[in-house]
């Protein structure tokens, strides 16, 4: 049966590429359908969930401290193989259940950022799962959400700009400290970003180049952005990874990266776009 306060969520999802309102406006968020550990169907649900880095994300099986697991922490103990919207893509994953030590660690930086896991756990007597979700890689192009190679673009670098949003509010919000999942959640932008920008140099752009020679200069342009941009990612990695790293100073590396990351997504978005849905 669909769950009738998921059902609208879900729906918002999809049509917005990741964005909802309402309770989980602002909130990182995933649609992770599972199959039924007894009867085979599969079933969708809204999670939040933590980046991690290293091709996987976490999730947390905390059923607002109920004393059950949830559902789909059950069908994906029975089948491990899942699927997971992530807004801007569609992929597998192999979920894995951290134990021990790795669990504790994962579990308390979510309760750093936001102390809602610790009332959750607080409320229960079983302890809550940890979940990885490791993305499952497969040749080709990932599968984008969008009808044309314009409106992919236009996808991507919405999520980019929607997950550098969410680290300047976090920034902001944690003034005094850079907490173990802000942290994280920097790493994994600025290596996403990085796979990004490596695919069109080595993929996109050289067959633009050659079906399109008069977007030369554009191309040149885009590829010097890319390494200005590089630099300004090594920069916020060492500034977050630096030992008692100074949130002043991450601050004001994630608002250099900000400015130029917009106009440089801007950029190519009127640039290439035309070009791609000529296509």
């Amino acid at each position: 049966m669909p769950n009738p306060f998921n059902e609208p969520i879900i729906e918002e999802f999809r049509a917005n590429k990741g964005r909802v309102g309402g309770y989980f406006e602002g909130a990182r968020l995933i649609l992770l359908t599972t199959t039924g550990a007894r009867t085979g169907t599969r079933h969708t649900t809204p999670l939040g969930y933590l980046p991690d880095g290293d091709g996987r994300i976490l999730v947390i099986a905390s059923a607002a401290g109920a004393p059950r697991h949830p559902h789909w922490y059950t069908n994906l103990l029975a089948h491990p193989q899942v699927t997971v919207e992530s807004g801007a893509f569609t992929y597998e994953a192999r979920a894995v259940v951290l134990e021990g030590e790795e669990r504790d660690q994962a579990f308390a930086r979510a309760v750093e950022a936001d102390s809602g896991w610790a009332e959750y756990q607080e409320k229960t007597e079983r302890v809550i799962p940890v979940v990885a979700l490791h993305h499952i890689a497969q040749d080709g192009p990932g599968d984008i959400n969008a009808g044309s190679m314009g409106e992919a673009i236009k996808v991507v670098h919405d999520a980019f700009r929607r997950e550098l949003g969410l680290i300047r509010q976090e920034m902001s919000v944690g003034a005094s400290m850079l907490g173990a999942q802000l942290r994280v959640n920097c790493l994994s932008f600025c290596q996403g970003l990085h796979n990004h920008h490596t695919g069109e140099d080595l993929g996109m752009f050289p067959v633009l180049a050659d079906r399109h020679p008069e977007a030369a200069p554009a191309l040149a342009r885009l590829r010097h952005e890319h390494e200005r941009i590089a630099e300004l990612v090594e920069e916020l990695r060492r500034t977050v990874t630096a030992e008692n790293a100074d949130p002043a100073a991450a601050r004001a590396e994630v608002e250099r990266l900000t400015a130029e990351l917009e106009a440089h997504l801007t950029y190519e978005e009127e640039q290439l776009i035309p070009l791609l849905d000529a296509a």
